[in-house]
């Protein structure tokens, strides 16, 4: 099975396309090695997936062709206890220290610009 449709499929990623987009920035790594979206995957395959700001550590445990509800998506993979760990004490850090301007959509106005001016300044 090709590894954008598995990833899709699982519903790391909404669309293949987004899929393959994330294979090619070499976010998506198989046994440790950058593959190509036609990549086969095969069941015991080590999956190192970064999406949506999160490392995800996973062994194929199944392969799909269609993508199925939730439930049935998180029984192709098992999730790592390692990555699991990474990926938990991760979103803790960000919890405790959010990145400044995180939620800040799009260009500041007048007024946010002048205040990060006057931040800056001192």
């Amino acid at each position: 099975m090709r590894l954008d449709k598995w990833l899709w499929a699982a519903r790391f990623f909404k669309t293949r396309g987004l899929a393959c987009e994330a294979i090619g920035a070499s976010r998506v790594r198989v046994n440790g090695v950058v593959v190509k979206p036609a990549k086969e995957v095969k069941v015991g395959d080590l999956l190192q997936i970064r999406a949506a700001e999160q490392l995800w550590e996973v062994v194929v445990q199944g392969l799909c062709e269609q993508r199925r509800p939730a439930v049935e998506a998180q029984g192709l993979y098992q999730e790592t206890e390692a990555g699991r760990e990474a990926r938990l004490r991760q979103q803790e850090l960000k919890k405790l220290a959010p990145e400044p301007l995180a939620e800040q959509r799009g260009r500041p106005t007048k007024r946010d610009r002048r205040r990060l001016e006057s931040f800056r300044s001192g």
